[in-house]
């Protein structure tokens, strides 16, 4: 198993354990950034840039995700499934009252 450079650490929080860069967003987040461009190498270097980060920790984020993308993608369907429950309500919340 790769170590990933120490760039990789472990949050609890209410949905559970989740994999964090140690000094950055949770890489779900990280591998979710979707910049316009073409290739590994320069998705992690527009990332990288996008949100302030090093090139090192990114491509620790991208190593994981590639060790751990089930894991990954189920914190990302979760993740999507309550912004919709969430936006759905606020929906219902603005529609007109027929009182």
């Amino acid at each position: 198993m790769r170590s990933y450079g120490g760039h990789i650490c472990y949050r609890e929080g209410p949905a559970g354990r989740r994999a964090a860069l140690v000094s950055g967003p949770d890489v779900w987040e990280v591998v979710t950034t979707e910049p316009d461009v073409r290739g590994r190498a320069q998705r992690i270097a527009a990332v990288a840039e996008y949100l302030s980060l090093g090139v090192e920790p990114v491509t620790a984020a991208f190593a994981y995700y590639d060790d751990h993308r089930a894991e990954i993608d189920a914190w990302v369907a979760e993740n999507n499934r309550v912004a919709e429950e969430a936006h759905a309500a606020w929906r219902a919340s603005q529609a007109p009252s027929h009182r």
